[in-house]
């Protein structure tokens, strides 16, 4: 239960940052925000047990989904940076 609380929490921080930024922000400031909350739900995976499978794939499309919703092209921004367009929280994860 900790799990599901803790990456909600993440989850709910991330989507309120991403509202902030809107679809005019810098890809840095898109990216430290990918970043943040990435590098928080590794801590939270270290701390409680594997996410599995099903569990990464929903992260990693919530993860671009809530930036698409704020306006970012997602695709575009990882073509930019030389990042899979289908995973842009792979530069950081560990889950």
């Amino acid at each position: 239960m900790q799990l599901l609380t803790e990456t909600d929490a993440v989850l709910g921080a991330y989507e309120a940052e991403a509202a902030d930024l809107g679809g005019t922000a810098s890809d840095e400031a898109v990216l430290a925000a990918v970043r943040r909350v990435v590098l928080a739900l590794n801590d939270i995976d270290a701390e409680h047990g594997a996410y599995c499978t099903i569990e990464r794939e929903d992260l990693c499309e919530y993860i671009d989904t809530v930036l698409s919703e704020h306006g970012v092209d997602v695709v575009a921004l990882a073509a930019r940076h030389g990042m899979d367009g289908d995973d842009i929280a792979g530069e950081w994860r560990d889950w």
